[in-house]
């Protein structure tokens, strides 16, 4: 168990160090547009090669919205901050579920895997569902990414959605399904898991 403790500690600092470095990278993109510096200096060549992957699809994307894509630093800061968040609840549900069934195969409970199976694919499911509606806010319909998560998670949100009625311009059928499966998850872990 040490070893999977050490391996998401591992890759929770690597997810860290990426966060911070695009945040430093955002921030001096940031002070050198505003600090009024040549833009044909070597270093506002070098950040700009640098952050240009990273900017130039969330300004696409916010002129598509009609917002101003001056604002899409912060805009990269903020997906970085996401996305980190969602490979780091990836990597956890899955290291935990290894561990239960790593547990449960040393005490020779066959129910208990089955269980830690379940919990782990009920988590990761309600993980991509939360991504799509953090990612159809911003992305557009043409984005992979989105394309992968309506394709994955709407067998399960499609039904629900005609049942229950949007609240003006919210859909709640999200809500609705991720509580249905943490409810899930809670009857899995008090019987299977135990």
């Amino acid at each position: 168990m040490y070893l999977i403790q050490s391996i998401y500690l591992f890759i929770w600092y690597a997810v860290v160090a990426v966060i911070i470095t695009v945040i430093a990278l955002m921030l001096l993109r940031l002070i050198l547009n505003y600090a009024d510096v040549n833009p044909f200096s070597k270093i506002a060549l070098l950040v700009r090669r640098l952050s240009d992957p990273l900017v130039d699809p969330v300004r696409r994307g916010l002129a598509r919205s009609g917002l101003d894509p001056k604002i899409a630093p912060i805009g990269t800061i903020l997906i970085a901050i996401l996305l980190g968040y969602f490979a780091l609840q990836l990597v956890g549900t899955f290291l935990m579920t290894i561990t239960g069934v790593i547990l449960s195969l040393e005490m020779g409970a066959v129910i208990s895997i089955i269980g830690w199976l379940l919990f782990g694919l009920l988590a990761l499911y309600s993980l991509l569902i939360f991504m799509r509606i953090v990612f159809s806010w911003g992305a557009s319909s043409t984005n992979r990414v989105l394309r992968f998560l309506i394709k994955v998670t709407e067998p399960v949100l499609g039904p629900f959605r005609r049942i229950i009625p949007p609240l003006g311009m919210f859909d709640i059928s999200p809500i609705v399904v991720l509580l249905l499966i943490r409810l899930f998850q809670e009857a899995v872990q008090g019987t299977l898991i135990r």
